[in-house]
């Protein structure tokens, strides 16, 4: 390019002949200005020397790195970071001590910074059943939207549910406490126009899990899903993630309705809830569609599953009694299927790193009261 322009070509020309741009051109023709072409340094290294004049000494990088072994070894407390590093140096009064994230630097750089925590994917929505992992079963979650006040009208609570694959939503306010006799019908209508799911995923409130004062028995609401033809999924106590889809739908109702306008009166609230829901549905339509088919009439299902984490011996607490999965398997995640029909509950290992992989890790007798 420098000997095309010395014959008289233009940069801009020279540029466009060799596919590059124009300072790229003038770079190298004011780098060979007043020199013979096989005279030129054509090397592209930065001028300089090698090493930059503010690169951290040698021997103040060895003294890092044997000072971190050093801490590891025998520090009461035991802490090796780049903090506690500098307090070190400065102790011992070395000159031009460098800031926590030189030293940051130099232990990345000389291999012995301590790895990033690695992150797994997640695994695919619904993992923990395997039918609908493999999208051939539709699972729905419900949950109460509670503490809501209407000015002079008292509290509200509101009952939502949205399905897992077909995102088929529903919320119903109603003054004060929801009871199991007034949410069978509207569940019922609820089903009778999508069809009814295969599991029910809920959180362990009383309503749904039936009282601890009764070890051993099904709750009302347990037996009406059984009835119904729908497996319940109860999910693990404080263990967040498994109801992510009900709980941002929550926020999502309580954005787009309740803080959005003002309601006066509970009909107003129920109108305003009803065309969010309508319009709600209209958006996901074309999910819904591809969603797994959900089926008008069932059988009585025979099957409660639980999702829960054994402790440090190994047990899981299933309707107030203690089941023992095994000691391997502690403070890990587990699958409880009770079968009511047989009295036997089948409990099945969960790994979120190998989804796909739930052995049968023990099948235990449980008499139902």
């Amino acid at each position: 390019m420098v000997a095309y322009v010395r014959r008289g070509g233009s940069i801009r020309a020279a540029a466009r002949r060799l596919g590059c741009g124009m300072g790229t051109v003038y770079l190298w023709v004011r780098r060979a200005q007043g020199q013979r072409l096989d005279k030129v340094a054509w090397t592209d290294r930065p001028d300089g020397p090698r090493r930059p004049a503010n690169h951290t000494p040698r021997m103040l990088e060895r003294r890092v790195v044997g000072l971190r072994g050093y801490l590891r070894r025998h520090d009461a407390l035991g802490y090796v970071g780049a903090v506690t590093i500098r307090q070190r140096l400065l102790q011992e009064n070395i000159p031009d001590v460098p800031s926590v994230r030189t030293i940051n630097r130099i232990l990345r750089r000389l291999g012995v910074q301590p790895q990033k925590r690695q992150r797994w994917p997640a695994p695919p929505p619904g993992w923990y059943l395997p039918t609908v992992a493999r999208g051939e079963a539709e699972l729905e979650q419900i949950d109460f939207v509670e503490g809501l006040q209407l000015r002079r009208r008292g509290e509200v609570e509101v009952l939502t549910a949205i399905s897992l694959w077909g995102k088929w939503a529903g919320a119903w306010p109603e003054k004060a406490y929801w009871h199991i006799p007034q949410m069978m019908p509207v569940l019922r209508a609820h089903w009778r126009q999508s069809g009814a799911p295969d599991f029910l995923q809920m959180d362990n409130d009383t309503r749904f899990i039936g009282s601890p004062r009764a070890p051993g028995r099904l709750g009302r609401w347990v037996r009406f899903c059984l009835k119904e033809g729908i497996v319940p999924v109860f999910t693990p106590p404080r263990e967040t993630g498994f109801q992510a889809s009900i709980e941002s739908f929550n926020g999502l109702w309580q954005t787009k309705v309740w803080r959005r306008f003002r309601h006066p009166h509970l009909l107003g609230l129920q109108a305003r809830s009803a065309a969010f829901i309508a319009a709600h549905r209209n958006h996901h339509r074309q999910a819904y569609e591809h969603a797994p088919k959900r089926d008008l009439m069932k059988r009585p299902a025979d099957c409660v599953i639980f999702l829960r984490r054994a402790d440090a011996h190994g047990q899981v607490s299933l309707l107030g009694r203690t089941v023992k999965v095994g000691l391997a398997w502690a403070h890990r995640l587990v699958r409880c299927e009770l079968i009511v029909s047989k009295s036997i509950v089948n409990c099945y290992a969960l790994r979120r790193r190998q989804p796909e992989h739930q052995p049968l890790l023990c099948r235990r007798r449980f008499v139902l009261l």
